[in-house]
């Protein structure tokens, strides 16, 4: 499993939107490589901001 589907399963299991430390807690991927990925998804529309400085997959 690479980082990128190691965050987007960070985002599938929380119930909650998740922001970058979070996401790289649950994940075990580094917080830069994590804003990295966060930064890929948002472009494409994979996750979506709920709240501010918060993201969950959209749905």
């Amino acid at each position: 499993m690479d980082n990128k589907e190691k965050v987007i399963k960070a985002f599938k299991d929380s119930e909650e939107p998740l922001n970058a430390t979070k996401v790289s807690q649950i994940s075990g991927v580094d917080k830069k490589e994590v804003d990295k990925i966060m930064k890929e998804l948002k472009k494409d529309e994979t996750i979506i901001s709920p709240k501010r400085c918060y993201w969950a997959l959209n749905e």
